[in-house]
């Protein structure tokens, strides 16, 4: 598949998804990157922004099955992964599948269950599989993870250890639409009728592997990768920040930038394809002193002065 191909593609899949979700153009076209790459995304936002059905409707774009999750307190990583099962016929136990058995899984509310549950998706997000009683069990292809949460300083909510925040590609941020958008979504509203029923299937699974591939192909110069080098080091030791961006932080922004320039035609990646993921990519792996949140910053201000200060390569 050609990068012109992908392009092409891939607005058509934006604006597809805007037929079903008014405004959020920009998060919309992060989610398709997350999905094109692999990598897994948390979104983040209030109840009542659609977050849920930005990614059902994204799963029937890409004619993906998926399940959902509804997070609560008492849920248990058994009603996540699966269970075994004793079959009285047979006299033995068989593996009874859970939800996490799909190509893309809707974590609804994640940080409204304890962290035990929380970590039943890090084997699944890094590794593609899950383990249970010494038995392996490889998901689906694609295996794309979409966690929804409320901010955190709401009650009844459990912070993502830094572990799992590490294992989300992205980090994105719903927020209110624009007051236009928002007196088109009341004008359109129609009882009994799903935004998401106007939605047809553009491509496969295997379409989209075949993307994954061509992404793979796009090149990155040494200039860029020093570039994403220094950004990345210069979070660690920037003067409000007590835990900076790792490795794997770094690899995941040269990922996203790939997918960035192939969606946008090119072969290569650039110094901007950087500058537009590298806030997803990083904002959730900033963790601030806590007198510097008292003082009004955020993981986002960080990045941006970090990208201010480091030299573009010419």
């Amino acid at each position: 598949m050609e990068f012109e191909s992908i392009s092409i593609k891939s607005q058509q899949v934006v604006e597809v998804l805007q037929r079903s979700i008014v405004g959020q153009k920009e998060q919309l076209k992060f989610l398709w990157i997350g999905l094109l790459t692999g990598g897994h995304i948390l979104l983040e936002g209030v109840p009542g922004l659609g977050k849920t059905l930005m990614v059902r409707t994204l799963a029937k774009v890409v004619d993906c099955k998926s399940n959902r999750i509804q997070f609560t307190p008492d849920l248990m990583p058994s009603d996540v992964i699966g269970t075994k099962v004793y079959d009285m016929h047979s006299g033995h136990f068989s593996f009874r599948k859970g939800p996490i058995f799909s190509h893309v899984l809707i974590a609804d509310e994640i940080n409204r269950t304890p962290p035990k549950t929380q970590s039943a998706l890090l084997e699944a997000m890094e590794e593609g599989q899950i383990s249970i009683d010494g038995e392996t069990h490889i998901l689906e292809k694609p295996f794309f993870v979409v966690a929804t949460q409320n901010p955190i300083e709401y009650e009844g909510t459990y912070s993502l250890p830094e572990a799992q925040l590490d294992r989300f590609a992205m980090k994105l941020l719903i927020d209110y639409p624009l007051e236009e958008e928002e007196l088109f979504l009341y004008a359109t509203h129609e009882l009994g009728v799903s935004r998401e029923t106007m939605v047809q299937a553009l491509i496969s699974p295997e379409e989209l592997l075949d993307m994954r591939g061509c992404i793979n192909q796009v090149t990155i110069e040494k200039s860029v990768v020093q570039y994403v080098m220094q950004i990345i080091r210069q979070t660690r030791e920037h003067t409000q920040v007590s835990l900076g961006a790792s490795p794997r932080a770094g690899v995941t922004l040269l990922t996203l930038a790939k997918a960035h320039a192939a969606i946008s035609g090119r072969s290569f990646v650039t110094p901007d394809d950087i500058k537009e993921v590298v806030k997803p990519a990083l904002r959730h792996r900033l963790f601030l002193h806590p007198d510097s949140e008292l003082e009004g910053w955020n993981p986002d201000d960080v990045v941006e002065e970090v990208i201010q200060k480091t030299e573009v390569p010419r």
